[in-house]
């Protein structure tokens, strides 16, 4: 076995690679840019290299000094982690070529299927059933249009070199076809330094169902049953489950045994994921394969009880496996979210900079918080924007829902925006918890964005009762305040107003009998009583208790004279007042915002790659003004209305902040 491997990538994957290879006694090394000396992976192996500046081209992607960092700290082996060099053939040759192993398939089988248009050739050469379409290289974007209207409308643009929804495309006419075939291009050249691109048959209402692959390359080739990871976002998984809530037995082993059929078909070795697209009457069409540990393989630990990361590290050791197909097991139910620090209420436009105060719900056997941040740290704009890998396992599927939720309620991130409202959404959606699944379904159900309309709808007497107990516990202890002068008495009311939204709420409090550690509080609001138990103290940012006996957790916030409170997805402002002050409230003016309707702003942090326009340039509505790139994706910006552009505020290769002005117009 290594006696230390060295960790070629960065944030939650290194972190959870580290973890794994301390349980088994192995020491680490860690690499990094200039942006993440700090970092959490850094902080947690033995030793660390630095590699470079921010930019991952000139870090995390550069071979020879993932090499050099291995030979002068004496590493054996490299763990990719998933993206970066983790499928670059040149990547583990070079390795070889320095005596270090590679902790993943061979230069031979990621070359054969690592490339997309390569490997559809093969699978269907090999007899798997593949999607139609055109696996040549494309010349320009007029040839893509003639291509895609012989395959016929819609059809997906996909760089072949592409993962992570990056270098995608669906055009359903011409315009589009063009359009997506610059943008492909220009992504993939950025991503991965290869902009070819290919072009096949959208299939509609389509499931995203994948295979997980442990091979040993000793003879035993395993599959560790499925994934659905049919949650997506511009074609970037949000939410993964194992197994498939639309998969049969029948189903599931044909396509098991069909992946496990190509991986041996190139003598695969180490773990690996087989993709397919599953229609309506579960035909199954090969999609490709990524030859690396996928961003979603806890569901599959969850479901197996199988550590992967240790099972590719004994494999590159040279260990056989020692469990066989009937070995796997499939034991109840897993759902990742992805937590990202993005603004789902602003198009889900990402979101950069430090974590003010950041506490994950507490792990148990069932709750999995997979991170690379901490409290303090920072989200870069350098590199994705993921904060964390939130993973729930419940005997059933309706348990890892409802837990799921409790841990989305408990999860307090502050300093950035994130998308746990929408996650909160998503669990609550009944489509969602049917399993009616498609890769349109969050286009579907979201067709015009994501906004407040869409959290589930909750009783408001819960945030009223919570909120009128929390400020009833301060007042509490304000009353106990030393050096008061002898014989005064001062008694806290229990008559109080909530204004919730800007609705006022009157409510009457009755203290139940508790203990120090424990409050309890009836509150009568509109004619209904409430009863209110729990453990808070004071100055904790989470209220964890019962409202009628349902287990509920708050997140409060201090604002002004009074708290922002964060339930199921959603948020209020509240404000607990005398009945006076209450009517005194409601006669206060509110301040109307600015009228920004002139400028076109910049919705995210990032770079102003191009400006399409001058000033005195008349635009139309729709016309593209401007090209940001946040996160290593192109953002177009296109003219709201018509009018006529009077200054430009910002220059291509400017790097710009949320709300920055880049055009204003007369």
């Amino acid at each position: 076995m290594f006696e230390k491997i060295l960790i070629a990538n960065r944030g939650e994957i290194a972190c959870r690679v580290i973890r794994t290879a301390r349980r088994m006694g192995i020491k680490t090394v860690a690499v990094y840019s200039d942006a993440d000396k700090n970092a959490l992976h850094v902080e947690m192996a033995d030793e660390a290299v630095h590699i470079g500046p921010p930019a991952s081209a000139q870090s995390y992607l550069l071979i020879d000094r993932i090499v050099d960092a291995c030979k002068r700290t004496g590493a054996q082996a490299v763990h990719p982690g998933y993206g970066f060099l983790s499928e670059k053939p040149g990547f583990q040759e070079a390795l070889a070529a320095a005596g270090i192993a590679f902790i993943g398939p061979d230069a031979h089988a990621m070359r054969a299927m690592g490339d997309k248009i390569e490997s559809k050739k093969l699978a269907k050469a090999a007899g798997v059933s593949t999607v139609p379409g055109y696996l040549g290289v494309i010349a320009d974007d007029e040839e893509a249009v003639m291509i895609a209207r012989d395959i016929g409308y819609p059809v997906m643009i996909k760089a072949s070199a592409g993962g992570g929804g990056k270098g995608m495309r669906v055009a359903w006419n011409d315009e589009e076809a063009r359009e997506g075939f610059r943008s492909a291009t220009n992504e993939a050249r950025s991503s991965f330094a290869d902009d070819r691109v290919f072009v096949e048959k959208y299939i509609q209402q389509p499931r995203h169902i994948e295979i997980q692959l442990l091979a040993d390359g000793q003879g035993t080739c395993l599959y560790l049953h499925e994934r659905e990871c049919s949650i997506q976002r511009r074609h970037q998984k949000v939410i993964e489950e194992a197994p498939s809530p639309f998969l049969d037995a029948a189903t599931r082993k044909a396509m098991g045994e069909q992946a496990v059929a190509l991986a041996n078909a190139v003598q695969y070795k180490s773990a690996g994921t087989v993709e397919f697209i599953v229609d309506a009457e579960r035909n199954f069409y090969f999609l490709e394969m990524n030859t690396r540990l996928q961003v979603e393989h806890p569901v599959t630990e969850l479901i197996t009880g199988l550590d992967l990361v240790e099972l590719m590290i004994r494999v590159a050791a040279g260990e056989k496996l020692t469990i066989g197909q009937d070995d796997v097991t499939l034991n109840g139910w897993a759902i990742e979210a992805r937590v990202y620090a993005e603004d789902p209420f602003r198009n889900f436009l990402p979101s950069t900079g430090r974590l003010t105060n950041y506490r994950p719900p507490a792990a148990d056997p069932h709750v999995r918080v997979d991170t690379g941040v901490f409290e303090g740290g920072e989200i870069s704009m350098y590199y994705d924007p993921m904060i964390a890998k939130l993973c729930t396992w419940g005997s059933t599927r309706d348990a890892a829902i409802g837990g799921m939720r409790e841990a989305l309620d408990q999860y307090y991130i502050r300093g950035v925006s994130h998308n746990i409202p929408f996650l909160a959404s998503l669990m609550a959606n009944q489509r969602f918890v049917d399993g009616r699944l498609t890769t349109n379904f969050i286009a579907e159900e979201y067709p015009n964005g994501f906004h407040a309309s869409d959290l589930p709808p909750e009783d408001p007497a819960v945030l009223v009762a919570v909120a009128a107990v929390i400020h009833r516990s301060l007042n509490d202890r304000d009353i106990q305040i030393s050096g008061k002068m002898a014989g005064s008495k001062v008694t806290v009311r229990d008559d109080w107003v909530v204004v919730l939204d800007g609705t006022a709420h009157p409510v009457h409090l009755h203290a139940a009998a508790g203990s120090p550690q424990r409050i309890g509080y009836t509150v009568d609001i509109a004619g209904r009583h409430h009863t209110v138990w729990s453990d808070w103290q004071i100055g904790e940012p989470l209220f964890r208790g019962t409202v009628d006996g349902s287990h509920v957790c708050v997140q409060i916030d201090r604002v002004g004279i009074g708290y922002r409170l964060h339930h199921s997805g959603s948020q209020a402002i509240v404000k607990v007042l005398t009945p006076k002050a209450a009517a005194l409230d409601a006669l206060m003016p509110v301040k109307a915002p600015p009228d920004m309707s002139k400028f076109l702003l910049s919705p995210m942090p990032g770079l102003l790659v191009s400006l399409a326009v001058s000033e005195g340039q008349e635009i139309k509505a729709g016309e593209v003004l401007a090209v940001v790139e946040a996160m290593k994706m192109e953002n177009i910006l296109r003219a709201s209305q018509d009018g006529t552009v009077a200054k430009i505020h910002a220059a291509p290769g400017s790097s710009l902040a949320v709300d920055q002005k880049i055009v204003e117009f007369a």
